[in-house]
């Protein structure tokens, strides 16, 4: 019914394209218009429908689609539309299962995207709560412990209704039997109720440890076995079915919110063997003269860090060449699963080349001998010409050569100066001959340290590829590279069984296979443990690295007409921040009140679209559901691209609009706001 009414000159499918071009991410490019013209010569083909294709690869929502038909003035279109999008209700913050202690505080959160108007009613089991007809619904602890309360929310708008999951508020004594004294006292507003308890079990029983927490944002769970994390235990209770002595050890779980951390007591889970056939001990027995001999193999030694650094780089949104989609999702993956082997992560996105190469030097800062590692990462368009890779950076001009881009030995060579033990690159590129470049740089000859590992997405003179996964992508690279990166294998062992994994995929078979480069000699792994030097050096590291990471404090600004207004803060990566502005109190004759930014910096990227929206959905970014998590509901969000672009302090204006009782104008106010250089913005990439 659109391409009916869009296949046309007048207000049709080219005006549609330059209002959705409004977001760079859906501009079309002239030869992206062409072909969609041709398709008039095609017996049944619509320029509409190639429009929207293309629209719909580069994850355009129905929402946007709507708003640019609306600037269109196309009534009928909007029509046709508008039902699809006003019937969506869709969930997209669920209520989390708590355990809380008695006489406390529980707060349950449940937002959802619609239409206008929507409507959220609580229930505790299948009785409504009185009065409980906001997002968030806060539950006083005061009555007794006992069974679990269920608790579920209806959210609709007219007929049209959803429901969140169940979940489940468990009330318990702080002073039980049952709860150990895991609260550490640093760690306000994350407390451990429950500590899990060592145990004995024979071959074949199952194994069931159990650490319970309460706070506010809701805990997470991480499981460590032997101070490794154990892939896939994020629950509070650990169960592993029909145990064998490969697991015994000593485990402990580390639980984490937005704001807070704090480990649980670590405990020892003794496996006693079953029956089996008897095995040759590690000691080689030989006879001579009558006489046995136990020689026993010298024990190998344990390899350790004296740190663990990461730099990871996606780029995007280049300015003459084709947009990608997969790098936010794969960098924001990738430096998840390196946090949990306490890597010290900085991730990056769209970076031109001179805030490529200063993050690289900034980079080189935190090495020294024995860091593992120099692990860079890179994921964007890339290029391999006599033998070096190079790493395109999104200011690369239409018809870029080496002077343009990153050599990536020139940084293994540098990474080599600081000394560090190990040295790993992975490159998510293509490598196809830039036939632009004929030029050979002169990088100079690496050292011999056997400790250097390169993983490339794909073979030389190939190309590597994107995988969508409905609103998300990922490089095939990161795809499989996530199943196995926790693992505790030698790094190129690691890497062998990626290559294995990515082989079963039939749509790229035979057209992009990972390829391993490596001279390490011993079995360094991304799980070894850190052991530092010297509190000094460890110490200074810790400081650089932490200037990359320190947000601005949330604060309350309090205006002349009484409103106090919430200013926080939230990082998507170190480069781009989120700042939510939320109404916490105003006079009882004020009916309406909305505080907003404005005047944000020239320089940063700020896409006015994606500032000041009522749900985190509506800044067009992937990952919100996972940084909105840790926001109160009923904030304007904004989201902050490029502070490495940042030639000052951050500064803008909180603009509050309100209305008093029985007056139809509006009244306004502002508050100028300085939150410094945060995330990345203090390190002066300038």
């Amino acid at each position: 019914r659109l391409c009916e009414l869009l296949d046309n000159a007048g207000r049709g499918w080219r005006k549609l394209a330059e209002l959705a071009g409004a977001e760079k991410r859906f501009k079309c490019s002239a030869e992206e218009l062409e072909m969609c013209s041709l398709k008039v010569l095609e017996p049944r083909g619509s320029p509409t429908q190639c429009l929207l294709q293309l629209l719909a690869e580069r994850d355009c929502t129905l929402r946007y689609l709507l708003g640019c038909l609306e600037r269109m003035g196309h009534e009928q279109a909007c029509r046709v539309l508008s039902s699809a999008v006003q019937d969506v209700i869709r969930i997209t913050v669920q209520p989390e299962s708590q355990v809380a202690a008695e006489g406390t505080q529980v707060s349950l959160t449940c937002c959802a995207t619609g239409p206008p108007g929507l409507v959220y009613q609580w229930f505790r089991g299948r009785q409504e709560v009185p009065g409980a007809t906001s997002p968030e619904l806060v539950i006083d602890t005061a009555s007794p412990a006992g069974q679990p309360e269920w608790y579920i929310c209806r959210v609709n708008c007219g007929a049209t209704f959803t429901f969140s999951r169940w979940a489940h508020v468990q009330v318990e004594k702080s002073s039980s039997p049952s709860s150990a004294s895991g609260y550490c006292p640093t760690m306000a507003g994350l407390q451990i109720l429950r500590q899990p308890r060592p145990c004995c079990l024979a071959e074949g029983d199952t194994l069931v440890l159990e650490c319970r927490a309460i706070g506010n944002p809701p805990p997470q769970y991480q499981w460590f076995r032997n101070r490794h994390p154990v892939e896939g235990a994020q629950a509070p209770q650990l169960q592993v079915k029909l145990v064998t002595t490969a697991e015994r050890g000593s485990y402990s779980c580390r639980v984490f919110n937005l704001f807070h951390e704090v480990w649980s007591q670590e405990v020892d889970v003794e496996i006693g063997e079953g029956p089996r056939q008897t095995s040759v001990t590690p000691q080689l027995l030989c006879s001579q003269a009558g006489v046995s001999h136990s020689v026993k193999t010298p024990p190998s030694p344990v390899l350790a860090a004296t740190d663990k650094v990461a730099l990871l780089i996606g780029n995007m949104h280049y300015l003459h060449h084709k947009q990608l989609q997969a790098p936010i999702v794969d960098v924001h993956a990738l430096g998840a699963l390196l946090r949990q082997l306490d890597f010290k992560v900085v991730s990056l996105l769209d970076l031109r080349k001179a805030e490529m190469q200063m993050a690289v030097d900034e980079f080189l800062l935190l090495l020294d001998k024995g860091v593992y590692a120099g692990l860079l990462y890179y994921a964007g368009h890339g290029y391999e010409n006599f033998g070096n890779s190079f790493m395109v950076p999104i200011d690369a001009p239409s018809a870029y050569t080496s002077e343009h881009c990153l050599c990536v030995q020139r940084v293994l060579r540098e990474m080599q100066q600081r000394r560090t033990g190990l040295n790993i690159f992975l490159l998510d590129m293509c490598r196809k001959r830039n036939l632009n470049d004929d030029i050979i740089p002169q990088v100079g000859a690496l050292e011999v340290t056997a400790n250097i590992v390169f993983g490339y997405a794909t073979c030389a003179d190939a190309e590597a590829y994107e995988l969508s996964q409905g609103e998300l992508s990922n490089g095939i690279f990161v795809t499989f590279l996530k199943r196995w990166l926790l693992e505790d294998e030698k790094i190129t062992v690691l890497l062998d069984k990626v290559a294995e994994d990515m082989g079963t995929l039939e749509i790229t078979r035979g057209r992009q296979a990972l390829e391993l480069r490596s001279n390490l000699s011993e079995r360094r792994a991304l799980t070894d443990p850190i052991r530092p030097p010297g509190q000094d050096e460890s110490s200074a590291r810790n400081l650089q690295w932490a200037k990359a990471h320190v947000l601005p404090e949330s604060r309350h600004l309090h205006f002349d007409c009484g409103v106090t207004v919430q200013l926080g803060f939230a990082a998507e990566f170190s480069n781009i921040m989120i700042i939510y502005t939320r109404v916490v109190a105003a006079p009882k004759d004020i009916t309406k009140c909305e505080a907003r930014l404005t005047d944000i910096p020239e320089e940063l990227d700020v896409d006015l679209k994606c500032t000041n929206k009522e749900s985190p959905e509506e800044l067009g970014s992937p990952l919100a559901p996972v940084w909105s998590l840790g926001c109160p509901s009923c904030c304007l969000y904004s989201r902050i691209c490029g502070l490495q672009k940042l030639r000052q302090e951050l500064a803008f204006t909180v603009y509050l609009q309100y209305r008093y009782q029985g007056m139809d104008d509006f009244v306004e106010e502002r508050q100028r706001v300085n939150v410094g250089r945060p995330l990345i913005a203090k390190l002066n990439l300038q």
